[in-house]
């Protein structure tokens, strides 16, 4: 784990001892990382976060709220920050608990460095993967809200399997003006393929749309 590429992470530690959570700062800044450490979920909830790939390493018995109460917190409110859970009395149910609720690891004190290491490293590329997900679809919805109310009836037609002269007969245009709205279409798109157009119609939730 380099500096250099983690140096707009953040980790948030959270954990009522004092020595655990100055332990795990001290380890995360070696490599690079951002920390803030806190002692209690409620902390955590009135922070600003930033807008930036993040991550949460999380004590299960943690004091007011629990640890798998404040995941599940995060959840009910669309706060999908990647969890790195650390308990000293895990037991298997609590672990399966936790990692269907979305858990990148659950780790037994006392753990190894190199594990809990690796552990954000996991759920901090979980992040990046998501928040790259998320800016790609919303680059898409841009490229598709570009198009004429036309250009997007052809590509739903096209990227339903029909072929040009089809979608003239079904919409009352000549073969050629559907050549050049699909040429606009494909442009606008940034699509350089039947296929690629059909992989960005899938992502847009219209793959399956049949026009009428």
């Amino acid at each position: 784990m380099g500096a250099q590429s983690e140096e707009l992470s953040i980790v948030f530690v959270i954990d009522d001892d004092t020595s655990i959570r100055e332990g795990l700062a001290d380890l995360f800044r070696s490599v690079g990382l951002e920390v803030r450490a806190l002692g209690s979920a409620a902390e955590f909830l009135q922070c600003q976060i930033p807008d930036t790939p993040s991550c949460i390493v999380l004590d299960v018995r943690l004091p007011v709220l629990s640890g798998l109460d404040f995941q599940s917190e995060l959840n009910k409110s669309n706060r999908h920050i990647p969890i790195v859970f650390m308990t000293g009395h895990g037991d298997i149910p609590m672990t399966v608990k936790a990692m269907k609720a979305g858990a990148v690891e659950f780790l037994a004190k006392p753990f190894r460095e190199q594990d809990m290491l690796d552990a954000v490293q996991r759920a901090l590329e979980r992040d990046r993967d998501v928040r790259k997900k998320a800016r790609d679809d919303a680059k898409l919805q841009a490229s598709f809200e570009t198009l004429t109310p036309r250009e997007q009836e052809i590509m739903r037609y096209v990227t339903a399997g029909l072929l040009n002269k089809q979608i003239a007969g079904r919409i009352g245009l000549s073969e050629i003006a559907i050549k050049v709205h699909r040429a606009h279409m494909m442009r606008k798109m940034g699509a350089k393929s039947l296929a690629e157009l059909v992989r960005m119609a899938a992502a847009l939730g219209i793959s399956e749309t049949k026009p009428q």
